[in-house]
């Protein structure tokens, strides 16, 4: 019983129309499904993806009416996307262009990266994905196949000590702790652990930074990361582990696209578990995904009511 791989990340936009934009016009990433968030209906729940919207590349927002996000520690403070080793001089020419926040092409851990913000300010690295990476190129997209995003990975969270996440990373997930290096902004260690088979699409970076202040999330801030099971029965089981090691979590949880469960791990940092299946192709044929608004049945009744509450988002 062992997670596989990040399964998806959700940020906060305030912005749901220069998100979508900025996304699929800049980034190059297939909309896949158009919804809104089960709790707060008020609310978009948009998915960014690859070609055929496969777990472990799903980028969702949350559209809420939130000021900026406030940065410090107990925080998802850093969201990798992985790209091919020979991409990253195409990437900076394009989030140049763009007129956005970001680095210069280098190397960390090993690998090519290249930081970068979002309009909204969220946190991106580019990564380097391991040779041979499988990917799945969307044939609409403005940027070239080769150039695509891969998926997702590694994601960075800051916690201000180590010690009581890595119980809940080793123990309870039963995450493997491989090596460490220096934060490039000098804050203290990053301390990485992996699931699965490894690599950059199943790794967990933590780092260690007691002397920043408490984060507030917002705009442009990483509300949870999720990470991969195969299917709905290994929920279960994971939602039996954390109750016998007394972790603290919502239960199975049905997302209709997934199953899911919540927890907190010691830093403050929202968890979740999802399955891979049923997939965004249960409502929509995987040719049309995110072109109208799909709703889960339990919303289906609602969906007029839902409609005119959302404002348009082209």
């Amino acid at each position: 019983m062992q997670l596989t791989g990040i399964h998806h990340l959700t940020a906060i936009t305030a912005d749901a129309p220069g998100n979508r934009r900025f996304y699929t016009d800049t980034l190059g990433l297939r909309l896949v499904k158009k919804t809104v968030n089960q709790d707060d209906t008020s609310a978009y729940h948009l998915f960014y993806a690859d070609g055929l919207a496969q777990p472990g590349t799903d980028l969702t927002f949350f559209d809420w009416p939130a000021s900026g996000e406030r940065r410090g520690t107990h925080s998802i403070s850093r969201t990798g996307l992985r790209i091919g080793g020979d991409s990253f001089d195409f990437w900076a020419a394009r989030l140049g262009d763009a007129g956005l926040t970001r680095g210069k092409p280098g190397t960390l851990d090993g690998r090519s990266v290249l930081d970068f913000e979002d309009p909204e300010g969220q946190r991106f690295r580019l990564t380097e994905d391991e040779a041979g990476a499988a990917s799945a190129p969307w044939e609409k997209s403005p940027v070239p196949a080769q150039h695509q995003i891969h998926g997702l990975g590694p994601i960075t969270i800051s916690v201000p000590d180590l010690a009581p996440t890595d119980r809940v990373l080793t123990q309870a997930m039963d995450l493997r702790k491989v090596r460490d290096y220096a934060s490039p902004d000098g804050q203290g260690a990053v301390h990485v652990y992996e699931m699965g088979a490894g690599g950059p699409s199943a790794e967990l970076h933590v780092a260690v930074q007691p002397d920043l202040p408490v984060a507030r999330q917002g705009a442009g801030g990483v509300h949870h990361v999720a990470f991969r099971v195969p299917d709905k029965p290994a929920i279960r089981e994971w939602a039996l582990r954390l109750n016998r090691m007394r972790v603290p979590n919502s239960g199975e949880v049905e997302r209709y696209y997934f199953r899911s469960l919540y927890f907190r791990e010691p830093g403050g940092n929202l968890f979740e578990i999802a399955s891979d299946e049923p997939g965004f192709a249960v409502d929509e044929p995987l040719d049309r995904l995110g072109e109208s608004l799909s709703l889960p049945p339990f919303l289906e009744s609602r969906r007029a009511q839902i409609e005119a509450g959302l404002r348009p988002l082209d």
